[in-house]
C-alpha cells in the first residue's frame, strides 16, 4: 500500500456527508436567494472581495459548506477555529499571524468560526479589533439568532446572511447525485432506492442534508444485496435509517388533518383536537409541528383572553424537546386542552394586522419630541425634549400622546368582554382611555 492508496482510504471512511461537500458554488446545495447568479454573496466570493460576515440558519442547510467554498476559492490565507474548543490564546494566535500575513506578504487572512455563538465576552474582546480594523475577514457559523447571542460590536462589524432549512426537493436532488457519484458518493454500490423511499427521507429530514445524507448511507449500507449483487432499498428500510413512519396519508388529507386540528382548537372542542393531534401524530407528522401549531392558536385565537395559554403552549414545547417522544405527548395533551377550554379573543392578531398596515402604508416616523432618546442629545436638543411625563410618578399611569400626530387617534388593541380581557377593559374604562 502506498501513500496515495492509503489517502483514498481515509476519504473513503469519511461520511457520506462530508464527502458530498460541494466543492464550488455550482455544486452547493439550496440557498438561492444568497448564491444565485448576480447575487451580491457571490459577486463577492467570485472576487475575492468578501468582508468580515455571519452566516446564521439550521444544521446542515450548508453553513460551513460554504465557508469552505470561499476557503478554495480565496488567494487569502484561511483559519478554522470552534468555539466549543477556542480560548483566547487561540483567537490571539490567529490574529497575531493575520498581522504578519498583512505586513509581510500584503496578504489577507479569514477566521472561520463554527458555533460562534459560544463565544463569551472575553474571547470576542480579543477578537473584536481584528475585525473592526480589516487585519482578519471574519466568518461565523451559528444555528442561533446573532443578534441576540452574540456580542452586539462583532454583529454590527459583521454582515449577516440567514440560511434556510433545505427544502425537500433540493435535499431529494442532492441524494440522487450521491446515489449516481461514483468518487464521492454511493455510485459503487449498485444501490436501487425505491421513489417513495427516497421522498421519505428528503420529506423528514427536516431541511437538513446531513441527516438525510447519514440516513441513506446507512440505508445503503445495511441493507443486503439482491442475488445479483445490487441493493434494493424499500421504504421500510428509509423509514428505520432516519427512525422515522412514512405519513399514513396522502398529501391532501394531511393538510386536511392539519386544518381540522386548528379549527377544532379556535371552536373549544378539546376531544376533536387531541384526536386530530394524535392521527397526525401516529400517521408520522413530527410532533413538533403540532406544537408549532399549537402556539400559534394560543396567540392568535386566545390571546389576552387568557395571557397564560400562549405560557403552557411554549412549556409544552420545550417539555417535548427536553423528554422526547413518547412522554413529551402527555404535556402536549395538556396544552391542546388548556388552548381549547381557554377563553377565546382576535383581538391580537386584529392588533397586530392593523398596525402592520399602517407600518407600511403610512407610516410616520415623526416620534413626539419627549419621547425621543436623549442619550446623545446637545443641551439643545434635551431642552426641547423637556415634557415627558414619568409614569411612575404618577402611580404607574399618566395620560399622554405616544403616538405620532397623524396617528394619534388610531386604536388597534380593542379588548373584548372575554376572560382577561374584561379586566383589562375595565381597567381602561378606569383610566379614562
Amino acid at each position: 500500500m502506498d501513500l496515495f492508496d492509503f489517502n483514498d482510504n481515509e476519504e473513503k471512511a469519511k461520511p457520506l456527508a462530508e464527502r458530498m461537500r460541494a466543492a464550488t458554488l455550482d455544486d452547493f446545495v439550496g440557498q438561492r436567494h444568497l448564491v444565485a447568479e448576480g447575487s451580491l454573496l457571490r459577486r463577492a466570493i467570485a472576487l475575492d472581495r468578501l468582508g468580515s460576515c455571519i452566516f446564521w440558519g439550521p444544521p446542515g442547510c450548508g453553513k460551513t459548506t460554504l465557508a469552505n467554498v470561499i476557503a478554495a476559492k480565496t488567494n487569502a490565507d484561511f483559519i478554522k477555529l470552534n468555539a466549543v474548543n477556542a480560548g483566547v490564546a487561540d483567537v490571539k494566535k490567529a490574529v497575531d499571524r493575520a498581522r504578519d500575513n498583512l505586513k509581510l506578504y500584503n496578504r489577507r487572512t479569514y477566521l472561520m468560526l463554527d458555533e460562534c455563538h459560544r463565544f463569551n465576552k472575553a474571547q470576542s474582546d480579543s477578537l473584536l479589533p481584528a475585525i473592526e480594523q480589516g487585519t482578519i475577514v471574519f466568518i461565523g457559523s451559528t444555528t442561533e439568532n446573532p443578534y441576540a447571542s452574540m456580542t452586539p460590536a462583532i454583529v454590527s462589524s459583521c454582515r449577516v446572511f440567514e440560511f434556510k432549512p433545505l427544502t425537500s426537493e433540493e435535499i431529494r436532488g442532492a441524494l440522487v447525485r450521491a446515489l449516481r457519484d461514483r468518487r464521492k458518493g454511493l455510485g459503487n454500490y449498485d444501490a436501487k432506492v425505491e421513489d417513495a423511499a427516497l421522498d421519505h427521507i428528503a420529506k423528514t429530514a427536516g431541511g437538513d442534508l446531513r441527516t438525510a445524507y447519514n440516513a441513506l448511507e446507512l440505508a445503503v449500507l445495511t441493507t443486503p444485496p439482491q442475488a445479483d449483487g445490487s441493493i434494493r432499498v424499500t421504504l421500510a428500510d428509509a423509514e428505520q435509517s432516519i427512525q422515522r413512519k412514512a405519513l399514513s396519508y396522502n398529501e391532501d388529507l394531511y393538510y386536511d388533518l392539519l386544518s381540522a386540528f386548528c379549527k377544532s382548537l379556535r371552536g373549544s372542542d378539546a376531544n376533536a383536537a387531541l384526536y386530530y393531534a394524535m392521527r397526525l401524530i401516529e400517521g408520522g407528522c413530527d410532533p413538533l409541528l403540532v406544537l408549532r401549531r399549537l402556539i400559534v392558536h394560543s396567540a392568535e385565537d386566545v390571546g389576552m383572553a387568557d395571557p397564560d395559554a400562549l405560557v403552557v403552549a411554549t412549556s409544552a414545547l420545550t417539555a417535548y424537546q427536553n423528554l422526547g417522544y413518547p412522554e413529551g405527548l402527555i404535556p402536549l395533551s395538556e396544552a391542546i386542552v388548556y388552548v381549547c377550554e381557554a377563553e377565546k379573543s382576535g383581538a391580537v392578531k386584529n392588533a397586530m394586522l392593523a398596525a402592520r398596515k399602517d407600518a407600511r402604508e403610512n407610516r410616520d416616523d415623526a416620534v413626539p419630541a419627549y419621547l425621543r432618546d436623549v442619550s446623545y442629545a446637545g443641551r439643545e436638543a434635551k431642552e426641547a425634549r423637556k415634557g415627558y411625563l414619568y409614569p411612575h410618578d404618577f402611580g404607574g399611569w399618566v395620560a399622554q400622546q405616544y403616538l405620532p400626530d397623524s396617528l394619534k387617534d388610531r386604536v388597534y388593541y380593542e379588548p373584548t368582554d372575554n376572560g382577561y380581557e374584561k379586566t383589562v377593559k375595565e381597567t381602561r374604562k378606569h383610566k379614562g382611555m
